[in-house]
């Protein structure tokens, strides 16, 4: 299969899952440093497996949204809820467009790259809380994307009806090892076992049967 595709890696568990299954399509991969909590220990883990599977990785500072946007994932670890991933608790971490930034800077390194397609990790577990993740908006961003690119790229989001566990039953199948992923969005040593992202990232794993790697506080 041809590399064609961009593809934006948090080093997280759905997007490191998204690497390796479509690693055969991918030509580069892009991170961005926005200033949230959790972003170098994610940065590191997309670091690796990039590496890993000898995929260029490009990583852009976007240190204004840290400095200007309003959101807990940028406030420090204390202003991270504990408790359930549920809309209620978690809209306090929402970074206002965020995808559509990132999405709109992937976009512009695959047309000067000569590729044709962005590739974007969203799930169904994030549709209700996050509006930059529902599959309303990745349509309608993918159509914008290609109005405004000569070579009409496109938005390509495979995992947008899954669940995470369905997602990490597929990294189990191929064999991926989630202690090189991360999640925890107070962003410490090690996860703090919980927040929202922690408690779905326990669910998943559990869920999906794999043993969980990853290293709690508790």
């Amino acid at each position: 299969m041809k590399k064609d595709s961009i593809m934006v890696l948090s080093g997280g568990m759905d997007s490191t899952t998204m690497l390796h299954d479509y690693a055969e399509r991918i030509a580069l991969a892009v991170t961005f440093d926005y200033g949230s909590n959790h972003n170098a220990r994610e940065i590191d883990c997309a670091r690796y497996n990039c590496a890993l599977l000898g995929i260029e990785l490009v990583e852009v500072k976007m240190d204004f949204i840290g400095r200007l946007f309003n959101s807990s994932l940028l406030s420090g670890a204390d202003a991270i809820p504990e408790g359930d991933y549920a809309d209620a608790n978690m809209r306090s971490t929402v970074v206002p467009f965020r995808n559509g930034i990132m999405l709109a800077a992937a976009a512009g390194l695959a047309e000067s790259r000569g590729l044709h397609t962005v590739m974007l990790a969203n799930h169904s577990g994030d549709h209700s809380i996050y509006p930059d993740c529902r599959p309303g908006f990745v349509d309608a961003m993918s159509r914008a994307i290609s109005e405004g690119t000569y070579d009409h790229i496109s938005i390509f989001a495979p995992y947008t009806g899954m669940t995470k566990t369905e997602i990490a039953a597929r990294g189990a199948q191929l064999g991926i090892d989630y202690a090189h992923t991360y999640s925890c969005y107070k962003g410490g040593e090690r996860h703090c076992g919980r927040c929202g992202t922690c408690r779905e990232r326990r669910e998943a794993l559990r869920d999906a049967g794999l043993d969980d790697p990853t290293l709690y506080e508790e």
